[in-house]
């Protein structure tokens, strides 16, 4: 049942949505982020959850890590894209269960890409 109360109140609404130019009846939900209702920040990302604090250049270096240590990676066992950070340092294959040793933030560091390298050389040079 309708209350005499609510039909003025939406009455009210509507003559001020005419005074203010748009129509009530054909008025979607107020999204303040536009259409697209998952989007929440334009430049601030994952560091959204730190506000104003810390600073910004503080917040964007923590940003490249977060962003990097979120991602998935491709396994070198099984090829697929499902290799994700279970704790510091320590990576796992989602598709073959496979543990990896590799960075805190990034599968590889520079350091093992170097050593990589390396190791690929010297078997070069044994080999001829």
């Amino acid at each position: 049942m309708v209350s005499a109360d609510s039909v003025v109140e939406m009455g009210m609404a509507m003559s001020m949505g005419m005074i203010w130019g748009f129509d009530m009846d054909n008025c979607e939900t107020n999204d303040r982020y536009g259409s697209d209702s998952t989007k929440r920040t334009k430049k601030v990302g994952v560091t959204g959850k730190y506000g104003t604090r810390y600073g910004a250049s503080l917040r964007k270096t923590v940003k490249k890590m977060e962003i990097t240590q979120h991602a998935r990676y491709t396994c070198p066992n099984c090829g697929k894209n499902a290799v994700k950070r279970t704790n510091v340092g320590i990576w796992k294959c989602k598709g073959c269960n496979k543990g990896f040793a590799g960075g805190a933030y990034t599968f590889g560091t520079p350091s093992a890409a170097t050593v990589r390298s390396t190791i690929r050389r010297l078997r070069e040079v044994a080999e001829v």
